[in-house]
């Protein structure tokens, strides 16, 4: 021959990405949504995790975030001349160079608002009389050589203080500035001359050449020591009477001017003022910051400064103190987000293992003819893993990216991490499944049901392996809370996989009952729909644990978040006692209730009189109890506590006995709380009210709150049994809906203080960890819904093929379209109703069994007290029965439109013979 006859080969994975375009396209949809959100969850944490952490910093003062490191003066052994140098800016400059090299990251100084200088430890009093002295004391002054002030400050008048010749302790006048507000408090002039007393010298005298102000006063440069900024009016303690108050200011030296502190009283001592860089820090680096933290104060960090600038340097910061307050809030809300997380996490690998899975059916016969022809496991599995990869890999590089774009901050690597693993996931679902379905070589497929196929050993070990822990997740969140390890997390999600498989095993027992009677009854759908129902295949375990995993978390996080909606509620009403609360520390006038009545969205308006200071018992001092009297009409008030849920009662147990007729020095009946019926009983007593008048009182009823008082023993009584002047309203009780802030506010007028109710329950959300994690909390309940769905089309377009082909048949021995629109919906309608009720039912179960270990206190109120106490986790109806009836509607909805598609295909109209057109 003149030639090698050549024989090309199409490559496997062009030819079968060709021959299924629609699959690959839809898997790699698949996998870019699932690697998107994969990826960018990490990262959405990070970054409110940030911000929390921020906000809490900046929230703190500098006085709590500054590093402050100081060193007292040289020691007198020294020779002067070195005491003196050791003062000026330039050994200070260079002692604060060797202190930023110290400092270890993640703490990293702000240069901008960071100093250094010398300061008196001890204010000197002022020996001018001309300075304020409110008690008789003299204005104490603290000199302060700080660095940068001309980049800190801009001269109001004169100038800025310099230094003429060599300074030295001996010196007897140097030049300071002061800031406008301490010139203003302490009446300072430009060209002032104050007189400090000096050690072995002569006083001190220090001239004001200038006046500034802070560029920026709330910076760390002027709020670490606020005295730079603002004398202090100090006050001394004393043993009764008048106390003693003295002005205590500062004067703002040149760094050069620093060594004639040395002739004063005041105990120079040098100091570096570290303010941290917040832009810097991130949360997850928060165990480090910690340990630098300590590095400086007590660890190796202070003896490097030891060592290179004085063996009696110490360094002091409450920064420790603010992140800890931050990993405390941090630690309350994380475990609620991780039970979000994982299931949703595990919704969305199990449709990933359903995608894989409608694969290998969809190439179920090509599959068993390849093994058939000798095709080995290897490379069968190795070209279905080319094949996926081709797709998948690129699909979840893409979904990468778009969750990098679509959330910049946070952390990189963990983010490629989760897309990884959800490509390899997808590269490997397909093989895996294909080797488990082809293990064996065979033609013919035997039947896969429940009624032929009994679960085996392995199965049974794995599932009581997952009861194992189930119960272990669920019995450690109960006994040690929401803050335990990821196998707590996970108990949401184990419950749903237990609930599953059960569900799986029992579910086809009663419909196989069900069909027996249906035999008798006439026609042949319902029989044949509760017998297909009662076969149902082995693989439908995967769908229904994607149902009820999502099932489950959607029920547990809107409790979560209807619980942490409830408590911000009930808070702000405990704080308003209403929708509204207008309120003075005086008299209101008698036309205002009338005034806020016309106001937008009020619906009433209860005006009581509260007197926050009534003394009731006997005798005086010790023997008087401080309690809250608050006078009310009663029906109108009985009804709003009834109304709002803060102690109802009615009406007629207050009336005033001179209402109806009786005498009016019988005692007034009262509603009381629990401390003070404790301790009068029924016994009527006497009230000193606020205007010196008294009130006899009975106690009639006892309440644990009332709206007009907020944490504090209360009286109620019937203002109409009270005098003139304490019946008068000093507080207003309003109802509505939508109501207008700024028109009540306008309504009430100058001095009166107005609170909303939907304002108090705002200002509990004031960290950005509460607001991102139900952001967080939201977004995943709602993945996994969407991943629900997904799981249920698949499952149904699994079994679209088998169910065409039934009505095909179907059809040619006379079944109406009707019929068959009936027919696939009551075959559909046991699955659904599985679903959704085992859904609900297992996220009630949930609930009850968690909600014991989930304090809801710390991602609802945060950092404010409220006199609500914790928030617990409790079973939200909506949250339980909307997802669930929605899973209903869409599965029986798409078995009708299934069946309506397939009555119109134009096989159906050939399968039928004779059918008259």
């Amino acid at each position: 021959m003149a030639g090698t006859m050549t024989t090309v080969v199409a490559p496997w994975v062009r030819t079968r990405v060709r021959a299924a375009p629609g699959a690959a396209l839809a898997l790699a949809l698949l996998v870019a949504l699932t690697a998107c959100l994969a990826a960018a969850f990490p990262r959405a944490v990070d970054r409110y995790e940030d911000a929390g952490l921020r906000r809490v910093l900046d929230d703190a003062t500098a006085r709590k975030t500054t590093v402050q490191v100081y060193a007292p003066q040289p020691g007198v052994e020294l020779p002067q001349e070195e005491r003196e140098q050791a003062l000026r800016g330039a050994a200070l400059r260079t002692a604060y160079a060797k202190v930023l090299d110290t400092v270890e990251r993640p703490l990293v100084a702000d240069p901008a608002q960071s100093s250094y200088g010398v300061r008196t430890a001890n204010p000197t009093a002022a020996l001018d009389g001309w300075l304020p002295q409110p008690t008789g004391i003299p204005a104490r002054m603290s000199l302060t050589a700080q660095n940068g002030l001309a980049d800190h400050a801009r001269l109001r008048s004169g100038r800025l203080p310099r230094v003429t010749g060599r300074v030295t302790a001996a010196t007897a006048e140097v030049e300071a500035a002061v800031t406008a507000e301490t010139a203003k408090t302490l009446r300072i002039k430009l060209g002032s001359v104050i007189h400090l007393p000096g050690v072995e010298r002569g006083p001190l005298s220090v001239r004001v050449t200038g006046i500034v102000v802070p560029r920026e006063p709330g910076g760390a440069y002027w709020t670490t020591m606020p005295v730079l900024r603002k004398p202090s009016l100090i006050q001394l303690p004393t043993q009764g009477g008048a106390s003693d108050k003295y002005w205590l200011g500062a004067l703002l030296l040149a760094p050069d001017a620093a060594p004639a502190m040395l002739g004063t009283p005041g105990k120079p001592e040098r100091y570096w003022q570290l303010a941290p860089d917040t832009s810097a820090f991130a949360a997850h680096e928060v165990p480090r910051l910690t340990s630098a933290i300590a590095a400086l104060e007590t660890g190796p960090g202070l003896g490097r400064i030891r060592q290179r600038i004085d063996p009696t340097a110490d360094a002091t910061t409450d920064l420790d103190d603010v992140v800890k307050s931050f990993t405390q809030l941090r630690s309350g809300i994380g475990p609620l987000v991780a039970v979000a997380a994982f299931g949703t996490g595990t919704v969305a690998a199990v449709v990933l293992l359903m995608a894989g899975g409608l694969a290998v059916d969809r190439r179920r016969t090509e599959l068993a003819l390849l093994r058939a022809r000798g095709g080995s496991l290897r490379g069968v599995s190795g070209r279905l893993l080319a094949e996926t990869a081709v797709v998948a890999v690129p699909a979840g590089a893409l979904g990468l990216g778009a969750a990098l774009l679509a959330v910049p901050e946070g952390r990189r690597s963990y983010a490629v991490a989760a897309a990884v693993a959800v490509t390899l996931l997808a590269c490997a679902t397909l093989p895996v499944r294909a080797v488990l379905a082809h293990r064996a070589v065979r033609v013919h497929g035997a039947r896969e049901d429940l009624t032929s196929v009994r679960p085996s050993r392995r199965r049974t070990v794995a599932e009581l392996t997952l009861l194992v822990l189930a119960s272990a997740a669920v019995v450690a969140l109960r006994r040690q809370g929401a803050s335990g390890d990821q196998l707590v997390a996970l108990a949401p999600v184990l419950v749903g996989i237990i609930a599953a498989l059960v569900l799986v095993r029992l579910y086809p027992l009663p419909l196989r009952r069900l069909a027996r009677p249906a035999e008798r009854l006439r026609g042949a759908v319902t029989h044949l729909s509760l017998a297909r129902a009662g076969r149902t295949s082995t693989s439908t375990v995967l769908p229904l644990l994607a149902l009820l995993t999502a099932l489950t978390t959607a029920a547990f996080g809107g409790s979560v978040l209807a619980g942490v909606h409830a408590a911000r509620d009930h808070a702000a009403l405990l704080t308003t006692g209403a929708d509204a609360r207008v309120e003075a520390t005086h008299a209101l006038p008698s036309t205002l209730p009338e005034q806020l009545r016309r106001t937008p969205g009020v619906r009433d308006v209860t005006p009581v009189s509260i007197a926050y200071r009534a003394q009731a018992g006997e005798g005086s001092g010790r023997e008087q109890e401080t309690v809250a009297v608050v006078g009310v009409e009663p029906a109108a008030y009985g009804s709003l506590a009834r109304e709002v849920g803060l102690g109802g009662f009615s009406g007629t147990a207050l009336r005033s006995p001179g209402s109806s007729g009786s005498s009016s020095e019988a005692p007034l009946p009262a509603l009381a709380s629990p401390a003070v019926a404790d301790r009068y009983g029924t016994r009527p007593f006497r009230v000193r009210l606020e205007d010196g008048s008294h009130v006899t009182v009975r106690i009639a009823a006892v309440r644990e709150r009332t709206p007009a008082v907020l944490d504090m023993d209360f009286l109620i009584v019937d203002r109409a049994g009270l005098g003139a002047r304490p019946a008068r309203p000093t507080a207003v009780l309003v109802t509505g809906n939508h109501l207008d802030g700024g028109a009540l506010r306008k309504a009430a007028g100058a001095g009166v203080d107005v609170r909303l109710r939907a304002e108090e329950e705002a200002r509990y959300v004031d960290s950005p960890l509460q607001s991102g994690a139900e952001r967080i909390y939201t977004a995943a309940v709602a993945a996994g819904a969407g991943y629900a769905v997904l799981a249920l089309l698949l499952s149904l377009v699994r079994a679209a093929p088998e169910r065409a082909a039934l009505l095909a048949r179907l059809r040619t021995m006379g079944l109406t379209r009707a019929q068959g629109r009936r027919l696939l919906v009551l075959e559909a309608l046991p699955q659904a109703l599985l679903a959704a009720a085992g859904g609900a039912l297992t996220g009630w179960a949930t609930i009850r069994l968690l909600s014991p270990g989930i304090d809801l206190t710390t991602i609802a109120l945060a950092t404010h007290s409220s006199p609500s106490g914790d928030a617990q986790l409790r079973t939200d109806p909506a949250s339980l029965l909307l997802p669930s009836l929605s899973v209903l509607a869409l599965a029986t909805g798409i078995a009708a439109a299934q069946a309506w598609w397939t009555g119109r295909q134009g096989s159906v109209r050939e399968l039928r013979a004779g059918d008259g057109r």
